[in-house]
């Protein structure tokens, strides 16, 4: 095995937002981003109470973080996804879809609902995983 394979057994529900198993092969570089929140540069919260501008602003964060560590998005295996109760979760996805490639495999996703998070005001926070094969 020399590539990130996705696994959607029979048996489990499929989705065309996740895959449920990934299996990385050895040598790959792994990448673990800590948990991104709708900050700028300057740490100010990003979107006020528009969750789609919290998530274009998280996802640009992932995008940095990884790309400091030599990877991409399309690189990422797991997501983990935390939004605070009553955020509306279709706008949060349709912000989020054009970071995806969609001929592409998805990647795990776990996803919960909080009452709140670390940075006052933040509607979302992901973290993530890459591998990177060279």
């Amino acid at each position: 095995m020399d590539e990130i394979r996705f696994h959607r057994p029979e048996g489990l529900v499929i989705s065309p937002a996740f895959s449920h198993a990934a299996s990385i092969p050895p040598g790959a570089t792994v990448i673990h981003v800590g948990g991104q929140n709708a900050v700028d540069a300057t740490g100010a919260l990003v979107g006020g109470d528009d969750i789609a501008a919290q998530v274009r602003q998280v996802m640009r964060n992932a995008e940095l973080a990884l790309a400091a560590a030599g990877a991409r998005i399309s690189d990422v295996v797991s997501w983990s996804i935390f939004f605070v109760e009553g955020v509306d979760l279709a706008a949060a996805y349709a912000a989020a879809s054009s970071f995806f490639d969609p001929d592409r495999d998805p990647p795990l996703v776990t996803g919960a609902r909080v009452a709140g998070l670390a940075v006052p005001g933040a509607l979302v926070e992901v973290s993530a995983i890459a591998a990177v094969v060279r």
